[in-house]
């Protein structure tokens, strides 16, 4: 049986020219080498798997080799080079710092750094993962490293730059290695592809680079789990199942649910999500990053701020012509919030349903619906246009207006659907607005998330205490009250508001009957520093505590303060009130407070 050599090792490249993603860094590198200017010390630092070490051995093998070409490539035929490729180079010395991080092992170095190359120009020293060293290591190592001899050189690779000492970086060229870009991550996977002999979708090598995140030997890795697991036809469909990733298909299906306003269809996503075995707050932070991305297709010139694929870029330009702008930024702020709050929050996959149901109902207002929710593979039959049309789609985007407000269309609505009143029901005298707790405790997202300064405070509009709904709502906990005051507070402090910040952090709220909060202030400043934010505060902990029947009362407390003794007679008539002996003491020595 053949021997199985790793992708990330076999694809693993061998000259400047082959590195991927890095070519600020392979420039620099042969220039240095051209104009031989050669520091004596080295500092490639970067996330894993983007090439510093792989960088660091083309670097030794092309210094030492002896016909360099005019592009600065090794031979290959040279001694030096011909040694290297055996793994049998004299003249290169790799020390994994991680495992040979004393001071003994730092002695052993710089006793091999008197002797000279025997073949070659220089001896090239390269520490990997050089931040575990010991610090008496790296004291060690100081002197040797400030002045080598002139045939000495060495390569520091680390990940946590940080955590190395300032009088080591001040010693060395430092080389920020970057996360190696989605689309040149699929380029290389299409050349191994394409030696290997495997078929592979570009969707399917879309999904394998996202899920890399940046590093290039994770990538590798990957496709060969693949490629052991589908052989030589790699789908979209495989990848998908393999590697278990929440992928674009959900964010792009729920988000033309969102468009068409489908809380029905939302949910229902959400729970295959769940079902499948994903995080509830893993989803909500991707759905965040795709309506993020959807609002950088929005403009031509923010187009290179998407890192996907050039398979999947037309998807995106697609689906943001639907989307209006009013729609992703509202979208991206309740993502924002729910996210902040999730871990507080006690039923985690209701707190993320309320928010979907906001994303659903946040349309109603800001755009026309939609026949028919646009699923993923709609989206990809859409894009298979020519390449002429590619290029007139951004544009078409900008030159039409996406309809951001239609409050015209949404108030001529309402009268065709107006409040009924039930004989014998007992209402309120300010009319309730559209869309919040109207008739019988009926709820609407949508228009408390439109026009909250337009709605009536909750706790005045009619509740039907008898209703089904609210005889089953769910119990307020006195704990969970203080938690989801606190988290309230937190979010909802600023510097440009302090009373309303030290009034909610200080109010220790309790619970009245029938679902009302109490919050008892101290004077009505205060009291008018809560009544302003009234309404946020009471959807605040309807969403935290789950139940929609919350109500707000602010109680000002009316115990009166006494007066505290300021002067000397005050003092001593206070303390004589508690202790009248000191009266007779006062009278018999003939003293006076001063």
């Amino acid at each position: 049986m053949e021997h199985f050599i790793v992708s990330a090792r076999k694809y693993r490249p061998a000259t400047f020219d082959s590195v991927v993603g890095q070519d600020n860094i392979t420039s620099t590198l042969k220039n240095a080498i051209r104009n031989n200017q050669l520091a004596q010390a080295f500092l490639f630092t970067g996330p894993r798997g983007v090439g510093k070490t792989t960088c660091a051995r083309i670097f030794a093998k092309t210094i030492n080799c002896m016909n360099l070409g005019e592009n600065l490539e090794p031979c290959n035929k040279c001694e030096s080079c011909v040694s290297f490729n055996k793994n049998a180079s004299f003249n290169i010395h790799e020390l994994d710092a991680a495992s040979n991080n004393s001071v003994d092992d730092i002695r052993n170095l710089v006793d091999q750094v008197r002797i000279p190359p025997q073949v070659g120009k220089y001896k090239v020293y390269i520490i990997d993962e050089v931040h575990m060293l010991s610090p008496s290591a790296f004291n060690a190592f100081l002197k040797t490293l400030e002045e080598p001899p002139d045939y000495a050189k060495f390569i520091l690779a680390t990940t946590e730059k940080h955590k190395i000492i300032p009088t080591i970086l001040s010693r060395c060229q430092i080389y920020d290695f970057k996360r190696i870009t989605v689309p040149d991550i699929i380029k290389y996977l299409s050349f191994v592809a394409e030696k290997e002999g495997v078929d592979a979708e570009p969707l399917a090598l879309n999904v394998i680079a996202q899920k890399a995140d940046g590093a290039m030997r994770d990538a590798l890795s990957l496709f060969d789990q693949l490629v052991n697991f589908a052989g030589n036809h790699l789908t979209y469909d495989q990848v998908r199942e393999n590697l278990n990733v929440l992928d674009y298909e959900y964010y792009f299906k729920i988000t033309g649910y969102f468009l068409q306003g489908d809380i029905s269809s939302v949910l229902l996503t959400f729970n295959e999500i769940l079902e499948a075995g994903f995080d509830g707050q893993h989803f909500i932070a991707g759905l965040g990053s795709h309506l993020r991305d959807l609002l950088v297709c929005k403009d031509p010139s923010t187009l290179p701020l998407l890192e996907v694929g050039n398979a999947i870029e037309p998807l995106y330009r697609e689906q943001a012509q639907n989307c209006p702008v009013d729609f992703l930024l509202k979208g991206l702020n309740i993502i924002q919030k729910t996210d902040f709050t999730y871990k507080s929050s006690n039923n985690k996959r209701l707190h993320i349903e309320v928010a979907l149901m906001q994303l659903a109902s946040v349309t109603g207002a800001t755009a026309a619906p939609v026949a028919k929710a646009q699923t993923f593979g709609d989206i990809k039959k859409k894009t298979e246009i020519t390449p002429a049309q590619q290029q007139q789609k951004p544009q078409s985007a900008t030159t039409s207006p996406p309809p951001i407000k239609q409050e015209p269309s949404s108030t001529q609505q309402q009268p065709s659907s107006p409040p009924q009143k039930d004989a014998g029901q007992p209402h309120s005298t300010k009319k309730p607005a559209a869309g919040r707790l109207k008739n019988r405790g009926i709820f609407s997202i949508k228009d408390s998330e439109e026009k909250p300064q337009e709605s009536a405070e909750p706790e005045q509009e009619y509740i039907d205490v008898n209703s089904e709904a609210f005889l089953n709502a769910k119990k307020i906990i006195p704990d969970e009250l203080e938690n989801a005051w606190k988290a309230m507070a937190k979010e909802f402090s600023s510097e440009e508001e302090p009373l309303l910040t030290s009034t909610l952090q200080t109010i220790k709220p309790r619970i009245g009957e029938q679902f009302e909060v109490l919050a008892e202030v101290k004077n009505s400043v205060q009291q008018g520093a809560i009544e302003a934010k009234k309404s946020d505060i009471i959807r605040f902990l309807r969403d935290m505590l789950g139940n929609r029947f919350i109500r707000l009362k602010t109680l000002v407390n009316s115990t009166p303060v006494e007066a505290k003794p300021y002067d000397p007679v005050d003092i001593f008539r206070h303390m004589a009130q508690k202790n009248p002996a000191l009266i007779t003491l006062k009278e018999k020595f003939g003293l006076e407070p001063e």
